[in-house]
């Protein structure tokens, strides 16, 4: 149902404005995961909701004739809101000068994810560009139909006659009309039951090479602002002391000299920490080091990382694991193989390292309604999560959706955990008095949350022609989804963000067998960007180039000859080895490596060129990456983020490790927990498969790829296979490499 609505300004007199909402309820496209969490209780989810709330619609055209367009999706960098806006702006044809974005929440009727069922609103999983592809079109469409019905009407002509482009309605006769001058007007028209969208060749800005983001200037010259840079009258800024072992709480604490300290607003006990509140942040940080603590380590995880990873590697041996798939009769079929290849994978916990530390703000007001800036990655538990901490109810929650300097899936948590933070420190600073609370990158890395760590133990069996015949993948790890709302997406045992990758491997391969073991450790873990392919896809794609090896076949034949049933597997898998020259000669030192993946529903090929010298002296020089996202929305959006997905991904793969000892975590910033530094970036060359498909994901499917390439391109040099990671560090040592 589409809708015009009153809007309400919050900081003036209530005036009529273009506004446009449709609440879809189709269960839209199946991508990504299942997220079967239930909305709140009091989601608001009626058009009378939506009155209430000036953000619950899609389309908003100003008097002042700006086109405001009310994301359902987040933006962290990966440019969803530029996603959004091209959607509007192709059936609008509205002027780019006109176009600001900002992020709606609190109406999951609007707002819910499609490709999530549309329970909830969330960003996450790839999925912004699948969830928004119909109902953004639909919405532009609407409200430019309504602009030419109220200009026929001004002007006594038929709709027919009227054209518009560039923000501008206009007649042969000579009248002109921008979309402002029309915005109280069309407001009053009737809303079309179902406009038409037009067709693929008549687009001018869906698929345009030459569209660049609306965004880059303000990016650029520093005029964007994030949750960090936020400033308002009397705003305190609050540093966090978390318990230095997971698991650990307070006991007891000692205020008294931080609260000496000129320019200490107040010391306050969260639910998981001790917030010191300054004037500003330096004063905050001089109180926080004057706070005396004692933790109650009881519950504390104590492992540190050395003993987990033997535990693992022991239950990987051990049967009595949970099946996730079964074809045939993977044990039988191994007993007989004519060569067998197996081994162990060992996979380190890593940290998101946004560049912008985790931080929120909030401030309780006079009246009891709450307001709380952030990433709001997941709305619609963050506005439960500020009300339930903050005692009043959802609607009383007002959220300012900040842009954010970066996420990976950090800030999707289901605990809120810097909301709550935030709220329970403005409430106890009472009404009126707005905090900052902002986490170090001490914090970030401390006391986050992590990409678990997985051990595989693999094992895969050919006949005498060479054909891969059966293949087992015993999987340990622990379970992002379990103890939190989301475990409703575990089934039979099985987390599917543990096994995804694994599961759905797109092979020929008659018997095939994975498995799960599921582990308590009192680590917090978290989705991290491609969530279980960041294991899977190394685990599956290095097996196969060692099958390859021992069937003395090419990589990519080998490959190909098994995807027969998956033509869009074959084809990026094809047009990367095309572009990268695969049949052509290196010169000496150099060599090739290739991976194949699939992940949330979108396909990528990468072909590695390496300089090898020797040990664990090289640099990988070339990328050649080839994709199929369905439609290209944004073609250099989809090429930027396959580049900036290959580069957290090599980083990850070379040498990111987050490691414990005793229980506390050992890296506390950018010198000992390395992402890639600019010098590694290696040349990037991307290529987009034409397609019809409706859009799916681009902002995490780049990332599996590339550490497998790697590894099997350094595997092309060496001979051999690195199974424990982070690469650089294990290059040389036992039992990292197998021959």
């Amino acid at each position: 149902m589409l809708q015009f609505l009153p809007k309400h300004n919050a900081v003036g007199p209530t005036r009529r404005q273009f506004l446009l909402g449709t609440a879809v309820t189709t269960a839209g496209l199946a991508v990504g995961y299942r997220l079967m969490m239930a909305a709140p209780a009091n989601a608001q989810t009626t058009p009378a909701a939506v009155q209430a709330n000036p953000f619950q619609t899609y389309v908003e055209i100003t008097p002042e004739n700006r086109i405001v367009i009310h994301s359902s999706q987040f933006e962290m960098g990966q440019g969803s809101y530029f996603g959004i806006a091209t959607l509007v702006m192709e059936e609008l044809d509205g002027a780019w000068g006109q176009v600001h974005v900002v992020g709606g929440y609190g109406n999951t009727a609007l707002y819910g994810n499609l490709a999530w069922g549309g329970a909830a609103q969330g960003t996450g999983g790839s999925t912004s560009m699948s969830s928004s592809w119909e109902r953004y079109r639909k919405a532009g469409a609407a409200a430019r139909a309504m602009l030419v019905a109220a200009a026929a009407q001004r002007w006594d002509v038929p709709a027919g006659e009227i054209t518009v482009a560039s923000g501008v309605v206009s007649h042969a006769s000579g009248m002109q009309a921008r979309f402002g001058d029309l915005a109280e007007a069309a407001a009053e028209m009737p809303v079309p039951d179902d406009v038409p969208l037009k067709p693929r060749d008549k687009w001018a800005q869906i698929g345009s090479d030459s569209l660049k983001r609306y965004d880059s200037a303000g990016k650029t010259n520093g005029a964007q602002t994030y949750t960090i840079d936020l400033k308002m009258d009397g705003l305190n800024t609050a540093v966090m002391i978390h318990p230095p072992k997971f698991g650990a709480e307070i006991e007891s604490f000692d205020a008294s000299k931080a609260k000496a300290l000129d320019g200490i607003v107040d010391v306050v006990q969260t639910p998981r920490g001790i917030a010191v509140v300054g004037r500003d942040m330096w004063t905050a940080l001089k109180g926080r080091d004057l706070v005396e603590v004692t933790w109650n380590e009881e519950k504390a995880e104590r492992r540190g990382t050395a003993e987990i990873m033997a535990e693992y590697t022991k239950a990987a041996d051990d049967p009595g694991a949970a099946t996730a798939r079964d074809d045939g009769n993977t044990p039988a079929a191994l007993a007989s193989a004519e060569k067998v290849v197996q081994g162990h994978y060992e996979f380190p916990y890593l940290v998101h390292a946004s560049i912008e530390p985790l931080n929120a703000a909030a401030r309780i007001n006079e009246d009891g309604t709450i307001d709380v800036w952030g990433g709001h990655q997941m709305p619609d538990l963050y506005q439960a999560a500020a009300a339930q901490v903050g005692g009043t109810t959802p609607d009383k929650v007002r959220l300012h959706v900040m842009k954010t300097g970066g996420s990976f899936g950090r800030r999707a948590v289901s605990d809120a955990d810097l909301i709550i933070e935030a709220v329970s420190t403005a409430r106890a600073l009472g009404p009126g008095k707005p905090v900052k609370v902002q986490w170090t990158r001490e914090n970030d890395m401390r006391g986050g949350r992590y990409r678990p760590v997985y051990v595989h133990a693999v094992k895969a069996g050919l006949d005498k022609e060479g054909n891969v015949v059966a293949l087992h993948d015993h999987i340990v790890g622990q379970s992002i989804a379990g103890g939190s709302p989301f475990a409703a997406m575990i089934e039979n045992g099985i987390d599917p963000t543990s096994v995804e990758g694994a599961t759905n491997l797109p092979y020929a391969i008659p018997n095939l067998k994975v498995e799960l073991t599921t582990t308590d450790v009192n680590i917090p873990v978290l989705w991290w960007r491609s969530v279980g392919s960041t294991h899977t896809a190394y685990a599956m794609e290095t097996l196969i180039d060692e099958l390859a090896a021992a069937a003395n076949r090419d990589p990519v034949d080998f490959r190909l000859s098994m995807l027969g049933h998956h033509p869009r597997h074959a084809g990026v898998l094809k047009l990367a080895a095309e572009k990268a020259g695969w049949d052509k000669p290196l010169p000496e030192g150099r060599f090739r490596g290739v991976a194949l993946h699939e992940s949330l529903s979108t396909y990528v090929a990468e072909v590695v060129e390496i300089t090898f010298n020797d040990g664990n002296d090289f640099k990988v020089d070339r990328v050649v990456c080839a994709v199929d996202c369905g439609t290209a929305i944004n073609p250099d959006q989809i090429r930027a983020q396959m580049e900036g997905g290959i580069g957290f991904g090599l980083g990850a793969i070379l040498q990111e490790e987050l490691t414990l000892t005793g229980g506390v975590i050992d890296q506390e910033n950018y010198d000992t927990y390395t992402p890639l530094r600019i010098e590694q970036m290696p040349r990037v060359e991307v290529h987009i498969v034409p397609s019809d498909e409706p859009p799916t994901g681009v902002g995490e499917p780049g990332v599996p790829p590339i550490g497998p390439a790697v590894a099997n391109a350094l595997r092309a040099a060496t001979g051999k296979t690195i199974r424990k990671l982070p690469i650089i560090k294990n290059l040389s040592a036992e039992p990292g490499m197998t021959p």
